[in-house]
């Protein structure tokens, strides 16, 4: 019988099936290979009882994309929350979301919250940032505002929500999903970072064949393992200048004759975008000195 992954807790797993809800152990087999099972995953499980409330699975089918922490797989969607005010933007940390995503073939969508505390104009300062590459969506769980627009996009898709702690990821899940009523924390007051409260990765189900992944792993993420030359092919805006840049190798950091710096200077390219990059193009190449 195929069945979804959609917890995991302890060893055992909850798979959803055309028969309900079955909990499962995986074969021993999988620890032996290493393998790892993880929610999202898309199984065979034999039933192992009269009234088939439990059985062991067998064997996972080919993923489309996997994570270790959270430890999902086969994320269609990646939701990236992050609060306009408190805490406030980390643009660098946004960026590796978006690169990691890319990376792993998964469409990004970016969610800023919280825009009941900023206004219009500095709302539209943040999403000009992105809006010219990625979809970007406004929302408050406390108005109800954008929650429309996020249900709208996410139909139909296996979706992951990614973000810093702090940015209202559980509240965003509470209000699509009351009955999952997941812990919502407060921000620190010294530190303006959000406490974490989830503590396991769980799908929820939503209307319209949506499923919603709580991903308590995803309020961090590091750059994935490349050249830093490498980055730049995930900056989307980048692309249809970089092939003018004076040298092909153009790392758009201080070289002459880049289109790329060009473009920031004229506001063609959004100044803090550009910045991220820089900071993150420079966190790789510390990183590979050591």
């Amino acid at each position: 019988m195929k069945g979804l992954i959609i917890k995991g807790i302890g060893g055992f797993y909850y798979v959803r099936t055309d028969n309900g809800i079955i909990e499962a152990k995986g074969r021993g087999i999988f620890k032996k290979d290493g393998i790892t099972l993880r929610t999202g995953d898309e199984v065979e499980i034999e039933l192992m009882t009269e009234d088939n409330s439990k059985g062991v699975i067998n064997k996972i089918y080919p993923r489309k994309n996997c994570f270790i922490r959270p430890p999902i797989a086969n994320v269609d969607l990646l939701v990236i929350v992050f609060a306009a005010k408190n805490p406030k933007p980390n643009y660098p940390v946004i960026d590796k979301f978006l690169i990691n995503a890319q990376v792993n073939k998964i469409e990004p969508v970016i969610c800023i919250n919280k825009i009941d505390l900023v206004s219009d104009e500095e709302l539209k300062a943040i999403s000009d940032i992105y809006d010219s590459v990625y979809k970007v969506i406004g929302l408050s769980t406390k108005t109800g505002e954008g929650m429309g627009e996020l249900l709208s996009v996410i139909k139909g898709q296996k979706t992951a929500l990614a973000g810093p702690s702090g940015a209202g990821k559980s509240s965003i899940i509470n209000y699509l999903h009351p009955s999952a009523n997941m812990e919502t924390g407060e921000v620190s007051k010294k530190t303006m970072r959000g406490k974490h409260t989830t503590r396991h990765v769980e799908i929820f189900e939503l209307a319209g064949e949506s499923l919603l992944f709580d991903t308590p792993g995803f309020t961090s993420f590091e750059l994935p393992d490349m050249d830093e030359s490498n980055i730049k092919e995930y900056y989307p805006e980048f692309r249809e200048l970089d092939e003018f840049c004076r040298y092909d190798n153009c790392n758009h950091i201080s070289e002459p004759g880049c289109k790329i710096i060009e473009a920031v200077s004229d506001g063609k390219i959004n100044k803090l975008r550009y910045e991220a990059y820089v900071s993150n193009y420079n966190e790789m190449k510390k990183r590979k000195k050591y």
